[in-house]
């Protein structure tokens, strides 16, 4: 009884016998070499994506140890909050000199405008940059005992 691989064999050598007789002794050698390197590529594959996976579970543990992800959200959330003073200044259309009466002149101006026929979002900004200013202009005061 004869196996499928020398069945195989045997075509194969009557295929190249026919087409390059002097090449007889090399078939065997080709559909062995064919599955070393199958092999060798399946191996080699299944690898590198495993230390690819090792690799991005340990920089995930690196980044929750540290907390680099969350500082950095939190300073991107925390500095599109505040207000400079430049931008306050431009929002009221204030200058540095202005005395701190203009600045609440042209804040219930702006505000009052933007509450009959402007949008909310406007008047928000308005009173961002009226507390930014007051921060800066008005003194604290001395807490009481």
């Amino acid at each position: 009884m004869q196996d499928k691989g020398s069945t195989y064999t045997r075509s194969m050598q009557s295929k190249v016998h026919f087409q390059f007789p002097h090449l007889d002794y090399l078939v065997p050698n080709f559909t062995m070499a064919a599955r070393i390197l199958a092999n060798l590529i399946v191996m080699g594959t299944t690898i590198l994506a495993r230390s690819f996976v090792q690799a991005y579970r340990q920089a995930l543990a690196n980044a929750s140890k540290n907390g680099v992800a969350q500082e950095a959200v939190q300073n991107i959330k925390r500095a599109s909050k505040t207000m400079t003073e430049a931008e306050a200044r431009q929002i009221l259309g204030v200058t540095e000199n202005s005395s701190w009466e203009e600045i609440v002149q042209r804040y219930d101006n702006l505000f009052e405008r933007n509450a009959k026929n402007g949008s909310f979002y406007l008047q928000s900004k308005v009173h961002r940059a009226k507390e930014c200013l007051e921060a800066i202009h008005q003194p604290k005061e001395p807490e009481e005992k």
